[in-house]
């Protein structure tokens, strides 16, 4: 294979490769909740919007997730959308074994039960209405119920492996 002005040496598809694609493209920052025995979280740059009506999401989760025996399970989930102050939440919702729901985190048990995190730009309660299996991944499909976003502020970004703000 040879190179093409301004497009580089073609590469054969590999997990590296995406990895290396996709931190180029910058993502809206979320952190997705879920209730079983307790409640559980991550950090999720996969956010979708699919579909206006009726009002569906999907996002990404891997099968080897801490949260993903209780995401599989459970009946509704809760989406939050983080603001530019949140890193150290975004942070801790990513990271393994972090005491995610612990003192620093505001959080309320909200409608059915999902864990709603406080401060954030906006939230929604969803059903899940589909798992899909997609390799080591499943992608969730869920239908808003119900939701707020009344907050002001700028979102969080996540680009090239770290979390950022926008510019003006």
């Amino acid at each position: 294979m040879t190179a093409s002005p301004g497009l580089g040496v073609p590469r054969t598809a590999s997990p590296e490769l995406l990895r290396s694609v996709f931190r180029r493209h910058a993502a809206g920052v979320a952190v997705i909740t879920a209730h079983g025995s307790g409640p559980v979280g991550f950090t999720a740059t996969s956010l979708t919007s699919v579909a206006a009506e009726p009002p569906l999401l999907s996002f990404g989760i891997g099968i080897g997730s801490s949260s993903w025996p209780v995401v599989s399970e459970a009946e509704h989930i809760g989406v939050h959308i983080l603001g530019e102050h949140q890193r150290e939440l975004a942070t801790a919702f990513a990271c393994s074994g972090a005491d995610r729901f612990g003192p620093a985190t505001s959080w309320r048990a909200g409608p059915e039960g999902v864990p709603l995190l406080e401060g954030v730009l906006a939230w929604m309660v969803c059903r899940v209405v589909a798992r899909v299996p997609a390799g080591d991944h499943r992608i969730v499909l869920a239908q808003a119920v119900v939701g707020d976003a009344t907050e002001p502020g700028r979102p969080l970004l996540y680009h090239q492996g770290r979390f950022n703000a926008l510019r003006d």
